[in-house]
């Protein structure tokens, strides 16, 4: 690899003009929205695992039947057995809000501001924290994956994908 490829692709370079606080307030506004990512994860979590206590008291109240306890069986059933979590709500109406309510305006900002700010290239604070953390010309510190090319190249070669092998 040349030293002109030894950084950062075209997709990872910091657009002519777009100045250092504007790249570390995209780089917050991402880091924020992979947080609500990960709480949208644990949101999923929380209605898949509902879901299976809730499919699993059909067998306890089988077994408490088998065992003659009808009245406990009854309970179960009628109490807890598909009951909402909240008010109104099964785990899949929460799902439905949060997805609605905030997930996808929050995503659709992001984008939008990623876009609008930075020529839609994303991650522009990560790739110019790796470029500064880096060791240039260490195997192990390379600033793209293996047999990546730059924009140059593809188009020099007039290929829009991958060299044939």
């Amino acid at each position: 690899m040349t030293r002109r490829d030894d950084g950062p692709d075209p997709a990872h370079q910091r657009p002519a003009g777009v100045d250092d606080v504007t790249v570390e307030a995209l780089g917050s506004l991402s880091k924020a929205l992979e947080t609500v990512e990960r709480a949208r994860g644990h949101l999923y979590g929380f209605h898949q695992l509902t879901g299976t206590a809730d499919l699993e008291l059909d067998r306890a109240v089988e077994l408490l039947r088998a065992a003659g306890h009808d009245e406990w069986a009854d309970q179960v059933q009628r109490d807890i057995l598909g009951r909402n979590v909240i008010p109104g709500h099964w785990t899949f109406q929460i799902v439905e809000a949060y997805d609605r309510t905030y997930y996808e305006p929050f995503r659709g900002l992001e984008r939008r501001a990623v876009t609008a700010l930075a020529a839609g290239r994303q991650h522009l604070y990560e790739a110019e924290m790796k470029e500064a953390r880096r060791t240039a010309g260490h195997p192990d510190h390379s600033a793209r994956p293996e047999g990546s090319r730059s924009d140059d190249e593809g188009a020099r070669s007039g290929e829009d994908g991958p060299p044939s092998p």
